[in-house]
């Protein structure tokens, strides 16, 4: 069912030595003969080669990052069983999180162990010379980049290493880097893998040029370089090696979200998953499977296409019918249960009932559990694959870029349109500000599901009044968790108002 993939799971020894998380909070006394570090490792290109697939394999557990930004934002509500099940997700739905919340410890812990292990082959880079070693560590600093761009989105400030990994101890002497430098170290990542990454990945699943300019140009986006960011998402759009799924080949929209549609021409970077069992609940950071699939299906559900989850992320009617009359996207990115039911006969449970968090009739229809060979746990092992930056995000932060960098809004209208015409709708020829509101609506219909809208509406200022709850500026960043600052020995102060 699934094509090639390089990611497999190396939650070896070898790798939860030196990452900040693993498997189990207990401590285990290793063999110096089999402990590995950079005296008796990066002594052949297999070496580099299995430690850029341990860096890999981190981008798997990043689906908490997805589905906790989707919930944060006013798209979707919490779900689950009851109005506490998963308690740090409810906390956030609220927008009544503080500094005990596993959840948001989650995306720190998980995010620097991908920096960890990303900046374990770079302190090594010179150790071993081999043909190609040059793509690899291109992809281990866009890995690098990719990982402390979500740290920054979701916390700010954030403690900096560029020379190496974190040792025992650097907690309580390297501060939290401010936000511009933060930014300045992923630029310069990001411009070192542009430079030097192939046009073509080696291999399904790998970065390639056109994913590093893709970030690079969002980084930008994110920070108001207007001028920066728009020649730099107009070199993908120019490459010609990307396109909208179901506009050139003749495919039906509704196709994009199949496991048919993955790692195509509508994907500049793609995290793969698997349907092999590779973990239990005890250590969901380790599935090969796409956990945030499972945590979003529908409750005790029988019926046709799809398999039973845990009714977690739930569309809003709202967030269903923002979507403008005939959008070919609503009926692929939201399911309305009811309808469905009375369509096929299938039948279905509700969970949390509660007004601020529970069953709204929806359900995230893109990342839905399909019916298919997954093995053990369906919950854990769904093999559908996250676009983490597709075309048609490419086209619209494009768009953004060039009209509120007062650049070419006749340009910015052809990019939104041909996202529009693709989704069976006309095309928009306003100007100025209400082009630029044209461009964030098309934006939220276009990417719903998909983890982006609760930092859309951050980053433009647009969070206050439209998420309940949310108040600026202390809900436009998570709180570091605390266990985190006490490991700092109170080095790193908590972010305002937490």
């Amino acid at each position: 069912m699934k094509k090639t993939y390089i990611y497999s799971l190396l939650l070896t020894t070898a790798f939860t030595t030196f990452t900040f998380t693993a498997c189990s909070d207990d401590f285990v006394e290793v063999d110096p003969r089999y402990e590995i570090s950079s005296g008796n490792y990066f002594n052949s290109e297999d070496d580099y080669y299995n430690a850029l697939l341990g860096t890999y394999d981190i981008l798997q557990s990043t689906y908490v990052n997805v589905i906790l930004g989707e919930i944060a934002s006013d798209n979707t509500h919490a779900g689950g069983e009851s109005a506490t099940d998963v308690i740090g997700w409810q906390q956030v739905d609220r927008m009544e999180h503080t500094p005990i919340n596993d959840n948001l410890d989650d995306i720190w812990d998980w995010n620097f162990a991908g920096v960890q292990r990303a900046s374990f082959i770079i302190e090594n880079q010179d150790k071993t010379d081999f043909e190609g070693k040059e793509q690899l560590l291109a992809e281990t600093r866009f890995l690098r980049a990719y990982f402390n761009f979500e740290l920054v989105k979701w916390f700010g400030a954030i403690p900096m290493k560029p020379e190496g990994q974190f040792v025992l101890g650097d907690e309580a002497i390297v501060p939290r880097s401010p936000v511009s430098e933060v930014y300045a170290y992923i630029e310069s990542d990001l411009e070192y893998a542009v430079e030097r990454l192939a046009v073509d990945a080696p291999e399904t699943g790998r970065v390639s040029k056109g994913a590093a300019q893709a970030l690079l140009g969002k980084v930008y986006l994110y920070q108001d370089k207007f001028d920066e960011a728009a020649p730099m998402l107009n070199l993908v759009i120019s490459s010609g090696k990307y396109h909208l799924y179901g506009t050139r080949q003749g495919e039906d929209y509704k196709d994009l979200f199949e496991y048919e549609a993955e790692n195509s021409g509508e994907s500049v970077f793609e995290i793969q998953y698997t349907g092999v069992q590779g973990a239990g609940f005890e250590c969901l950071q380790c599935s090969e499977g796409n956990v945030m699939v499972g945590f979003s299906g529908i409750r005790n559900y029988s019926g046709p296409v799809f398999e039973s989850g845990y009714g977690f992320n739930l569309p809003t009617e709202e967030a269903y019918n923002s979507f403008e009359s005939g959008d070919l996207r609503r009926d692929v990115t939201v399911l309305d249960i009811e309808a469905w039911v009375s369509e096929t006969g299938a039948s279905y449970g509700i969970g949390n009932t509660d007004p601020v968090t529970g069953h709204t009739g929806y359900y995230n229809r893109k990342y839905l559990p399909r019916i298919n060979d997954n093995e053990g746990d369906a919950n854990l092992t769904q093999p559908n694959n996250y676009r983490a930056i597709r075309y048609a995000d490419v086209l619209l932060m494009a768009a953004e870029a060039l009209v509120r960098g007062g650049i070419d809004e006749e340009l910015a209208r052809d990019y939104l349109n041909q996202v529009r015409e693709r989704a069976g709708l006309g095309e928009v020829s306003a100007s100025g500000n209400v082009l630029l509101e044209a461009i964030y609506r098309d934006r939220r219909s276009e990417l719903m599901g998909e983890g982006h809208r609760f930092f859309d509406l951050v980053r433009t200022g647009r969070a206050q009044g439209t998420i309940a709850g949310f108040t600026a500026p202390k809900n436009n960043i998570f709180p570091v968790p605390l266990e985190e600052i006490q490991f700092s020995q109170n080095t790193w102060e908590q972010n305002p108002d937490y």
